[in-house]
């Protein structure tokens, strides 16, 4: 890997710097193995995330999100934010990231689904890619030809254990996109300032704006390319006219960047409304602090924790949020330390990198310092506040930066104390560390369970582990277990309204209505715009026969959130239960309006006009829902029964049998067939259907009393 640059006097320089040290120490590939190398060691630390679900983030992302199914419009991309809300929706995260979706749209249309598998291998080949790409770029900053210093500096890269979040959640994807064009912006860009050719520095700026699509921060790479060509281009000029004439150029070339930065950051904001997103205080406790003594201190101890996570990954969480780093109020707290420890090792490095009588030095420390620094900077809190504590994924292009100062600091003491087999054995002892860390951690993160158990060890106190354990567990039907964990949660954190929200949900199916109402009154006091919360308290409300509360709740529900069609579902039931049946209609009208295939809404009406003697409208519905739900068992049952009702025979047996068709293990359908055929008076197909209904049941008791009373009255067969 050649780099040329030309100098201020038209000269071109060819930089092949390669330390003794460095052949002492490193071994020295040809290009095409080193990529072959850190490919393969990319895959294998990461392989068994294919075997991963979707998990965590993934369930909002990509599950819940309808801007990754094919049959959404594709310009919702472009208004909506990462989790399919509209960007101007005051409940919007504001993270833009269009390109990331369309990469997960691509995933589903090509593999016809939500196929865990195609989606792990996406991300799996993706890092891979950008840990092969990441030796162009260590080659630039080392100044190598051949791959030494650049290919062990890919190789930590490749298997650094906190990459794991970015490369096994499947929403990292938008950590690897970004990383991708971030590392080919910089390499376009020394293209350009080495041949001068205008393409590249358009690809570079093409290349920023697509990572800053895929994620917030690429955009920074802008950064990284001036810091670049500060430390790279040396003008080796002796007549101040020429002198003159390359800074003009310089300035210029700068000059383009911040206006295109401008440019993106305008857009940027124009497009998610011109607003800040709002975040909760359990999101980043220490941006909410009212002191701005303790939200500095808490910051810097912050930054020190993400360094550590550099130098030492053994402590991973899928969150740290809520308890898990409390606020720092004194100077006089221990943690301060690490803070102070940080700065004065930060500081040296810049001072080092400034002044060092080492050219060399000075260029690996500037640019490995930029790596890690300038990527960081949207995660500081210091220009707006970001809805997380600590987070890994925001390290994955820093990380790059670290391993450039890990490879220097080892060549360096190599240099000092020339102990090349104690040096070499440290380098592969943290290899075999890291790459046994990301193997370990890569298991942690298929599925849910195992992940929300790791982050006990680490953040015991943060309360939504806790309350995510109690999530996972209620979805596995283990309630007691996930009570447990709410009520834990809300021991830590007494102000958690979406433990309180799901506690009570929990109560009120056990039949615990009162406890359940005042959770959710609780809820609702914290967070007056909780919409689902107005909703559950409206469901509690109309069980406790408290009807003009719980109308009042479900309205409520509904002014937070307008496109709430489970809302107009139970709002529909209590008007339903009130005998206000125009009203329950409207309601299951506008939820059925606002999602077709709403089966629940669909099947109440056409109950509910069956129950008042309008067999018409009933079937009318119930044609009208097939339509939308031609394979939806519940709704040829309905029918059926309807046109049965009617003494429709021929009709009714044909939606009875494409309902057991569908679902031929519902002993409810045999059941409601054999009456059919009772009634049609072809009483040993009605036999065969109430036997069947038993074999699928042996209790079911209006199947056997039906079969019963078929046999009493049927007449014998001479």
């Amino acid at each position: 890997m050649s780099h040329q640059f030309k100098t201020g006097n038209g000269r071109v320089t060819k930089k092949t710097v390669s330390s003794g040290s460095a052949n002492q120490l490193f071994p020295e590939l040809s290009t095409r193995g080193s990529c072959c190398v850190v490919f393969i060691l990319a895959v294998l630390c990461y392989v068994s995330s294919l075997e991963g679900g979707f998990v965590f983030d993934d369930t909002e992302a990509i599950l819940n999100n309808a801007d990754v199914k094919s049959d959404t419009p594709i310009t919702h991309l472009f208004y909506n934010d990462f989790w399919g809300t509209n960007l101007k929706h005051p409940s919007s995260h504001k993270s833009y990231r269009p390109l990331t979706i369309l990469s997960f749209r691509l995933n589903y249309i090509v593999s016809g689904g939500l196929n865990p598998v195609h989606f792990h291998l996406i991300n799996l080949l993706l890092h891979s890619t950008v840990s092969v790409l990441s030796i162009l770029i260590f080659s630039i900053i080392f100044e190598e030809d051949c791959p030494r210093l650049s290919f062990v500096t890919a190789v930590i890269f490749a298997i650094h254990p906190v990459h794991t979040e970015a490369v096994t959640g499947v929403v990292g994807r938008a950590d690897l996109l970004c990383g991708l064009f971030y590392f080919l912006s910089i390499y376009s860009y020394v293209k350009y300032l080495g041949e001068h050719r205008l393409k590249y520095f358009i690809w570079s700026i093409v290349c920023c704006t697509v990572a800053m699509l895929c994620k917030e921060q690429g955009i920074t790479v802008l950064g990284i390319n001036a810091v670049y060509e500060l430390v790279a281009i040396r003008l080796n000029i002796r007549k101040v006219s020429s002198k003159l004439s390359s800074l003009k150029s310089i300035a210029v070339r700068y000059s383009w960047m911040v206006l295109v930065g401008l440019i993106l950051l305008y857009l940027r904001l124009k497009i998610m409304g011109s607003t800040a997103p709002v975040f909760q205080q359990v999101d980043n406790p220490a941006s909410f602090a009212p002191s701005w003594f303790t939200r500095a201190l808490t910051y810097n101890y912050i930054y020190s924790i993400h360094a550590l996570l550099l130098i030492l990954p053994h402590w991973l969480c899928f969150d740290w949020s809520m308890g898990c780093i409390p606020l720092i109020h004194t100077i006089y707290d221990p943690r301060n330390m690490a803070s102070a420890v940080f700065w004065i090792l930060l500081l040296s490095a810049c001072l080092k990198a400034l002044f060092s009588s080492s050219p060399h030095q000075r260029r690996y420390l500037m640019l490995g310092l930029a790596l890690i620094g300038v990527p960081f900077l949207p995660a500081t809190n210091l220009f707006f506040r970001v809805g997380f504590v600590v987070a890994e994924r925001v390290l994955f292009i820093p990380v790059a930066g670290y391993c450039v100062l890990f490879i220097h600091g080892l060549e360096k003491l190599n240099a000092r104390f020339p102990y090349s087999n104690l040096w070499r054995g440290c380098l592969l002892f943290t290899l075999v560390l890291f790459g046994l860390k990301s193997v370990h951690r890569s298991l942690e993160w298929r599925d849910e369970a195992q992940l929300f158990r790791a982050a006990l060890k680490v953040c015991p106190l943060n309360a939504k582990v806790h309350y995510n354990i109690g999530k996972n567990a209620a979805d596995q039907g283990l309630r007691d277990v996930a009570i447990s964990r709410y009520q834990t949660a809300l021991q830590l954190n007494p102000e958690y309204d979406q433990a309180m929200n799901n506690l009570a949900n929990l109560l009120k199916d056990s039949g615990q209505i009162e406890p359940a109402e005042e959770w959710l009154l609780k809820a609702v006091r914290i967070r007056p715009d909780f919409a689902a919360a107005w909703m559950n308290l409206g469901i509690v409300q109309a069980l406790l026969k408290k009807y003009s509360e719980a109308r009042a709740s479900y309205l409520k529900a509904l002014t937070h959130r307008r496109r709430y069609p489970d809302c107009y579902y139970n709002l529909g039931n209590l008007y339903l239960e009130l005998e206000q049946f125009e009203e329950a209609d409207d309601a299951f009208r506008s939820a059925t309006s606002m999602q077709t295939t709403h089966v629940l809404a669909w099947t109440n009406l056409i109950v509910m006009f069956d129950n008042i003697g309008q067999p018409e409208r009933s079937e009318s519905t119930a044609l009208e829902a097939l339509k939308f739900l031609p394979r939806e068992a519940n709704l040829h049952f309905s029918l059926a029964g309807n046109l049965g009702k009617q003494n429709r025979f021929e009709e009714s047996e044909k939606y009875f049998l494409t309902a057991i068709d569908i679902h031929p293990e519902n002993p409810v359908y045999h059941t409601n067939l054999g009456v059919l055929y009772h009634r049609w008076k072809k009483y040993e197909q009605a036999e065969r259907s109430y036997r069947k209904a038993l074999d699928l049941n042996p209790q079911w008791k209006s199947a056997a009393d039906n079969l019963r009373l078929l046999l009493k009255t049927k007449p014998k067969v001479p």
